[in-house]
């Protein structure tokens, strides 16, 4: 019994010998891969790149897309129509040469002819007569030129605004007023404003053909000007 105790106990043993150092590698199997492996400290792990969406994948799967050239139709570029003809004024004889020079300097010299009429004016801007006559008219033309004025003219005819100064004859109240704030703002402080119905003569600046944005540089210089305005010119002007 004793004999057949220990010949199992060396069958076991022998056993476990051989499936432990002799049984053969079996295919795909690597009983020792940490001991195969080459250079394993360049190993590095990465994170997966992100999935592109549906439109870019068929992008990069069709080489011809981005060679193909888009044939959208592009209309020419339409300039916008000109303006027949615009005008400014209205300004008196003296005044007309300086906004001539404000014309040219937009480039419109080319494109400018004047229009002369006759204004009936139903008020006026003016410095009232003073007490000592011709000298005191006098005086106040050289304090007005002092302050950078120099569109005025003294009266003479005979009448009770004989020596008062005008600055100014205008169609509407508002125009007249409008002219009174501009000396105000540059020190001017005897003028005043009045009723005077008189004909003057006066100049329309008239431009044709003119670009739409060169209106609005016009209408720039306008805003700047009291008592003038840029309209459409007078049909048959």
């Amino acid at each position: 019994m004793r004999v057949l105790v220990l010949f199992l106990i060396l069958l076991n043993v022998g056993f476990y010998a051989w499936a432990r150092y002799m049984q053969p590698v079996e295919m795909g199997i690597d009983p020792r891969p940490l001991k195969r492996e080459i250079s394993p400290e360049r190993l590095r792990i990465v994170s997966p790149a992100p999935r592109a969406a549906p439109a870019e994948r068929a992008a990069e799967t069709s080489p011809m897309a981005s060679a193909v050239p888009d044939t959208t139709p592009q209309g020419p570029a339409q300039r916008p129509e000109p303006i027949a003809c615009l005008e400014w004024g209205s300004f008196t004889l003296a005044d007309a040469p300086a906004a001539a020079k404000v014309v040219g300097s937009l480039g419109l010299g080319g494109q400018m002819h004047e229009r002369r009429t006759e204004e009936t004016a139903n008020w006026w801007v003016y410095i009232p007569p003073q007490s000592d006559g011709r000298a005191g008219a006098l005086r106040k033309t050289r304090e007005l030129r002092a302050l950078g004025v120099e569109d005025y003219f003294v009266v003479q005819e005979e009448g009770p605004n004989r020596w008062a100064v005008s600055l100014g004859v205008f169609r509407t109240e508002a125009a007249a007023r409008a002219r009174l704030a501009a000396l105000q703002a540059k020190k001017v402080r005897s003028a005043e404003v009045g009723p005077r119905e008189t004909r003057v003569p006066k100049v329309w600046l008239q431009m044709r053909e003119i670009d739409p944005a060169k209106k609005e540089q016009l209408e720039t210089v306008v805003s700047r000007i009291p008592g003038t305005e840029l309209r459409a010119c007078e049909a048959g002007s």
